[in-house]
C-alpha cells in the first residue's frame, strides 16, 4: 500500500506508536538535546515505498545524522549523488525523502528539539472559508484556512515554520468593470501565530487579514498552501468588489462664524443605514488635527461640521463601520476627502480723484545741433587762442623778432650761358668791387674799407 509519509520530527517521550505500525518511536530519556545513538527511533513498514522526513532542530545547528537497519549512516551530502535520496537542510529543519527505504529500525542523530512529534501524513488539503459575496472598495476581510491529513487538522506547533498560505486575486479581466487587465494581486499571507486576527496560536488554523485597496471591479480569488514538498491550490468563485456605498455634498460658509458642514450620504440599497458610524479624523489649514466619529441614525445621511479656518486645504480621513444588507459586519477604510478655499483677493484703495490738465500747444521743435561741426570749431578757436598767447610772450616778454623763414620755390630759366672762364671773371671782379666776402652761413658781413 502507498503511503505518503511526512515525518514531522521526533516526540521526546516513552514509546509511542502513531496510527497504523509505519512510524514507530522508541523510547528516549529526553534528558540531553543531543540525540545520542540508539535513542530517537523508529520503524518503517516493509508496505512503505516513499517516507518523508522532517526534523525540527535548533536554529543553526547541524544536519541531522540517519541511522539505516544495516547500520549504515546517510548524511545531507549523499542527495547530491543518490537519486533515491532528496534532503532539503534548512536553518531549523531538515526535510528528507526516501524512496524505497529499507524496512526496519532507523535511528535519527541531532539537535532535535524537545517538543516535537511524530506525524504520518496521509492526503493534505487546505479548506478556506468562502468569501463573502458583497464587499467594498477599502475593506478589511478575516479569512481562516485550515490544513488538513486525512481529514484532520494538523496541531504540529513546529509546522507552521514550513507552511505558508497566501491569497492572491486574480483579475477576470472583464472590460465592463475598472480591474480589467489589473493582473493579480497579492493580499497576504496566512498565519498560525495567535496575533492579530489569529485567535489561538499553534492550533492548525491559519488565518489572514487584508485590505481591499485594489480597483474595483470582478475578481477571482486564489488560495495558496506550500511546503518544500506539497502544493495546494484552491480557486473560489469571482466576487464582484464594489466602491464604497456612500456619497458627499459640501457646504461651505461664507461667515468665519459658523462651519462649513460636509454631509456624508448612505446608500439604502446596499447598507443598513441606521447601523453606519463613520469615525476619522479632519486636517486643517493651520495643521490642527480635529478627531471625530457619528453616532449611529435612521437618516441616510450623517452631517459632519468643520470648522471654518478661512482659506486653505481640508482633508478629511474616513472610516465607516457597519451592517451590509445581506447582515455581514464590515469596516471600510475610505478614500481621503479633501477640499481647498482659495485665497480671498485682496481689496486695493481707491486713488483719489486726478486733476485735470491742460494740454498746451507743443513748442516748434529745436533745429538739429551738427555735433561734428561744433567740436571742429572748438578744437580750432583753442589752437588759435594758443597760438595769438604764444605771439604774445615771445614779442612782449622776450623781446624777440617774429622771424618767419619761408622757403619759397625758385623757378630757373636757361638763358645763353657766357662762358666758363668769363663768368668766374666777372664774378671775382665784383667781389673784389664790393669789398665783400660771402660764406654759406651769410650770418657775417665784412665791413673794413680798401686802402683805397
Amino acid at each position: 500500500m502507498k503511503r505518503f509519509c511526512l515525518w514531522l520530527s521526533i516526540m521526546m517521550v516513552s514509546t509511542f506508536v502513531v496510527g497504523a505500525p509505519s512510524v514507530t518511536v522508541l523510547e528516549r530519556d529526553g534528558v540531553s538535546n543531543e540525540v545520542p545513538l540508539l535513542d530517537n527511533r523508529f520503524r518503517i513498514d516493509h508496505k512503505v515505498d516513499k517516507i518523508s522526513l522532517l526534523f525540527f532542530r535548533r536554529p543553526g545547528s547541524p544536519a541531522v545524522v540517519l541511522v539505516q537497519p544495516d547500520g549504515s549512516k546517510i548524511y545531507a551530502t549523499h542527495a547530491l549523488r543518490d537519486e533515491t535520496l532528496q534532503w532539503y537542510d534548512e536553518v531549523s529543519f531538515d526535510l528528507i525523502v526516501i524512496s524505497n527505504p529499507t524496512p526496519g529500525p532507523w535511528q535519527v542523530i541531532g539537535n532535535i528539539r524537545p517538543d516535537s512529534r511524530v506525524m504520518v501524513v496521509g492526503d493534505i488539503e487546505l479548506n478556506v472559508e468562502p468569501l463573502p459575496p458583497l464587499v467594498f472598495r477599502g475593506e478589511t476581510l478575516k479569512v481562516t484556512g485550515k490544513v488538513t491529513n486525512d481529514g484532520k487538522p494538523i496541531k504540529i506547533g513546529y509546522f507552521r515554520d514550513v507552511v505558508s498560505l497566501v491569497v492572491d486575486f486574480v483579475s477576470t479581466n472583464n472590460d465592463n468593470y475598472d480591474n480589467f487587465g489589473a493582473g493579480t494581486q497579492s493580499v497576504t499571507e496566512f498565519k498560525d501565530d495567535g496575533r492579530d486576527f489569529d485567535e489561538r496560536p499553534m492550533d492548525g488554523v491559519f488565518t489572514g487579514e487584508f485590505k481591499l485597496t485594489f480597483p474595483a471591479g470582478e475578481w477571482r480569488p486564489e488560495f495558496h498552501v506550500e511546503t518544500p514538498l506539497v502544493k495546494r491550490k484552491v480557486v473560489a468563485q469571482p466576487i464582484l468588489l464594489s466602491e464604497p456605498p456612500f456619497d458627499y455634498e459640501l457646504t461651505l460658509s461664507d461667515n468665519v462664524e459658523f462651519d462649513h458642514e460636509l454631509m456624508i450620504k448612505i446608500d439604502n440599497q446596499t447598507v443598513e443605514p441606521e447601523s453606519v458610524i463613520f469615525q476619522g479624523k479632519i486636517f486643517y489649514p493651520n495643521g490642527e488635527e480635529q478627531p471625530f466619529a457619528t453616532e449611529t441614525h435612521n437618516r441616510l445621511y450623517r452631517v459632519l461640521p468643520i470648522k471654518n479656518y478661512d482659506w486653505g486645504r481640508y482633508s478629511v480621513e474616513l472610516s465607516a463601520f457597519g451592517e451590509n444588507i445581506n447582515g455581514r459586519e464590515f469596516m471600510a477604510t475610505l478614500p481621503m476627502y479633501k477640499f481647498e478655499i482659495e485665497r480671498p483677493i485682496e481689496k486695493v484703495p481707491e486713488l483719489a480723484q486726478p486733476t485735470p490738465v491742460v494740454l498746451l500747444p507743443e513748442p516748434d521743435p529745436e533745429p538739429e545741433v551738427n555735433t561734428t561741426l561744433v567740436v571742429s570749431i572748438i578744437v580750432v578757436g583753442n589752437i588759435f587762442i594758443l597760438l595769438i598767447g604764444w605771439l604774445a610772450i615771445r614779442v612782449l616778454l622776450q623781446n624777440k623778432p617774429i622771424k618767419l623763414k619761408l622757403k619759397l620755390p625758385s623757378f630757373k630759366f636757361k638763358k645763353n650761358e657766357p662762358e666758363e672762364g668769363v663768368e668766374n671773371k666777372d664774378e671775382k671782379i665784383k667781389s673784389d668791387k664790393n669789398g665783400s666776402k660771402n660764406d654759406k652761413s651769410g650770418d657775417i658781413l665784412n665791413l673794413s674799407m680798401t686802402d683805397d
